[in-house]
């Protein structure tokens, strides 16, 4: 029997410094083959720009193919319950954003997925303000305008969103609440779609993450009259506030953080959340995401898992207010 006992008292202390050591390099080794970037939401929006941005910058680095996965529907959640199942190896990530991991929770009365406990926290890449877009029909050119128009025509402007309960849904509602005015909600199933319509005159404006809406102001499709942040946006330095433009209290942003299946080792989630503060402090990352309208971050896991249950609690209390709700 002492042999045998002396055989099990040496695989008891070297297995658990062989799988170790296991886990070690394969932290260092990451990534060995293709990673998946999934974009709860359909091509053409904010999130998918900043996604692709970082995802290309982290391929270069990698020397691997960083995919980007458009997987939208429900609200984001289509995209982040198919996060939530992938295997924890490091190879499947998600850019969750206010609306999957600040508003959903509150808004949908069930969700396939738990917002905190079925991931991981990686880090905080980047930020952007919204703007409030018109067609260039509507005979207004600025927010005090609009105002006075929507008063003067109750019930007949339409503003579009990219579905009941998103950001641009509730950005919406403020405006109507702290602007005094009754604007008409109308709901579709991504930004992509909504913005086809509001380009070719079917609703008359949307409040739109800027990196989405920059092109077509730009172009001089659509007309900006104010971004949704305290202070102006270097991508449009002349563009004024919402608040500037007599809306008090009007403040509204949008985030995008990387985040895993929960169970990823915690060695590749370090080693992921460093380079991708690598890279979105990188000069040529840095430029392409503020000509987007975006700010660069980068955080730290603790950083974004604590970045995310505040957002939990304040979006909680605007879905209340709103009256918004998913079944």
């Amino acid at each position: 029997m002492r042999p045998h006992f002396l055989v099990n008292l040496l695989w008891g202390l070297v297995l658990p410094a062989c799988l170790a050591m296991g886990g070690a390099a394969s932290a260092a080794d990451y990534p060995e083959r293709q990673v998946r970037f999934i974009v709860p939401y359909t091509a053409g929006g904010a999130s998918d720009a900043v996604t692709r941005i970082v995802a290309a910058k982290l391929s270069e680095l990698w020397k691997v193919a960083v995919i980007v996965d458009n997987r939208g529907g429900s609200g984001g959640n289509v995209g982040v319950e198919a996060g939530a199942k992938a295997p924890a190896d490091g190879y499947t990530l998600l850019m969750s954003t206010v609306g999957t991991h600040g508003i959903n929770p509150s808004l949908f009365a069930k969700l396939p997925y738990e917002p905190v406990k079925d991931f991981e926290p990686i880090s905080l890449a980047a930020s952007t303000v919204s703007v409030l877009l018109v067609h260039s029909s509507l005979p207004v050119s600025s927010v005090a305008e609009l105002i006075a128009f929507a008063k003067a025509n109750p019930g007949k402007v339409n503003f579009g969103s990219s579905g009941n309960g998103s950001s641009h849904h509730l950005a919406g509602e403020m405006f109507n609440a702290l602007a005094g005015v009754k604007t008409v909600h109308v709901p579709y199933k991504g930004t992509s779609t909504m913005l086809t319509d509001l380009l070719s005159g079917q609703i008359q404006m949307t409040f739109d993450a800027l990196p989405s809406a920059l092109p077509h102001i730009k172009s001089g499709k659509l007309r900006a009259l104010a971004v949704t942040s305290p202070e102006r946006n270097r991508a449009l330095p002349d563009l004024p506030s919402m608040q500037e433009s007599g809306v008090a209290g009007y403040d509204v942003g949008s985030w995008y953080g990387v985040l895993a299946p929960a169970g990823t080792s915690k060695d590749i989630i370090q080693k992921i959340s460093t380079d991708v503060a690598r890279v979105v402090a990188m000069p040529d990352v840095r430029e392409k995401l503020m000509g987007q309208g975006a700010v660069p971050i980068g955080s730290s896991p603790a950083q974004l898992a604590a970045h995310i249950q505040r957002e939990i609690k304040k979006w909680a209390e605007v879905v209340k207010y709103s009256g918004a709700v998913v079944n």
